[in-house]
């Protein structure tokens, strides 16, 4: 579509100074200094960054990437790792569809592509878990592809930059342009590095640092005054809201039924305690008669975990057990617990059951 604005033509030069002297140092990034030494980007650890980081922040990444990046260096050592390890070492980073991509994504590389990443966006859109945004960075930051890499940060300096009035999610097709209108050929990861620097460091959210941005004068919003109203969102809908309820099974040596939820659906192949379904109204399917077995179940109270799309309360019941449960799944010792591939809101059913039990298996 053709652009109403454009941005100007100096900006690629300016940000790219900018960033020559204030790139963040992150463990998957080639630094400015490196890169003109001739040190080149390694697609693994490009496309394992940026899919940690869809929808997570740098500093949650961080350990998680150290992890996976030591433990399983190359992508064919991924592709060899067993699925449930890698569950394992994602487990506390959510949105846990992408550890499966992950593992699926690593798979198909090493088996189809000779342990070779795609080195443009059309290749790297074939491969699972890589939608048009993921594509476009590997594309860039490892390939020197002149592609449009647009994330939340990268919205917001350009709806600022222009002054874009178009409401998100609307406006991504017009910011998109406007973007690849903007990206040089040469130096084309660096530059939407640095965007996404600027977004993070200087053009942040709420009170931007405008008297230090290297591209302020450009910024429309800036002139105006109106940095904060940009991106234009739509109101918010509140989430509606799901019950259920969790049963954490205790054996007198402190061992806890666990049990591995379905591959597909929410939480898709992670490690729980038994729960109900989760539903919309309170009913019989929510509480105490609903659980796995028959035991003194005693209520702990009520969790709260906000999903993307959906609020979740669960009530919590405790149980000491003695022999064995007449339920699959095995039982897991206080030592092993924090091994487990257990995602946050289990870990709160845990402690809320019996916060000692928990905090025994923690290191």
């Amino acid at each position: 579509m053709p652009l109403k604005t454009a941005p100007d033509p100096d900006l690629a030069s300016l940000l790219l100074a900018w960033y020559d002297r204030h790139a963040r140092a992150l463990p998957w990034r080639v630094s400015p200094a490196d890169r003109a030494h001739g040190v080149v980007a390694d697609p693994y650890r490009v496309w394992l960054s940026e899919i940690m980081l869809q929808q997570t922040t740098v500093q949650a990444v961080k350990p998680y990437f150290e992890t996976f990046a030591t433990r399983w260096p190359r992508v064919s050592d991924l592709a060899a790792a067993d699925t449930e390890d890698v569950m394992k070492a994602w487990a506390g980073l959510g949105y846990y569809s992408r550890a499966r991509n992950l593992k699926k994504c690593a798979d198909v590389v090493a088996s189809e592509h000779g342990g070779r990443f795609p080195d443009n966006e059309d290749g790297l859109r074939a491969l699972p878990g890589i939608g048009p945004y993921t594509a476009a960075a590997i594309a860039a930051i490892a390939f020197d592809r002149p592609a449009a890499v647009v994330d939340g940060n990268i919205e917001r300096v350009f709806t600022r930059l222009l002054e874009i009035e178009t409401p998100l999610p609307a406006a991504k097709t017009e910011i998109r342009a406007a973007v690849g209108h903007a990206t040089p050929d040469e130096r084309p990861g660096d530059f939407a590095q640095a965007l996404m620097d600027l977004g993070a460091t200087i053009c942040t959210p709420k009170r931007p640092a405008c008297a230090l941005c290297p591209i302020d004068k450009m910024c429309q919003a800036r002139a105006s005054g109106r940095q904060e109203q940009f991106p234009v969102k739509p109101a918010k809908k509140s989430k509606p809201l799901r019950l259920g309820a969790a049963f954490v099974a205790e054996r007198r040596d402190g061992s806890v039924l666990l049990v591995k939820r379905p591959d597909k659906g929410l939480l898709g192949g992670m490690t729980g305690v038994p729960t109900t379904n989760w539903t919309v109204r309170a009913d019989g399917e929510t509480g105490e008669k609903s659980a796995p077995f028959a035991a003194d179940w005693q209520h702990k109270g009520v969790i709260t975990h906000v999903f993307t799309h959906f609020e979740l309360r669960l009530e919590v019941f405790h149980a000491v057990v003695c022999g064995a449960a007449d339920h699959p799944g095995w039982w897991s010792n206080p030592e092993s617990l924090p091994g487990e591939a257990l995602p946050t809101v289990m870990k709160k059913a845990l402690s809320a059951a019996y916060p000692a039990l928990f905090r025994k298996g923690k290191s």
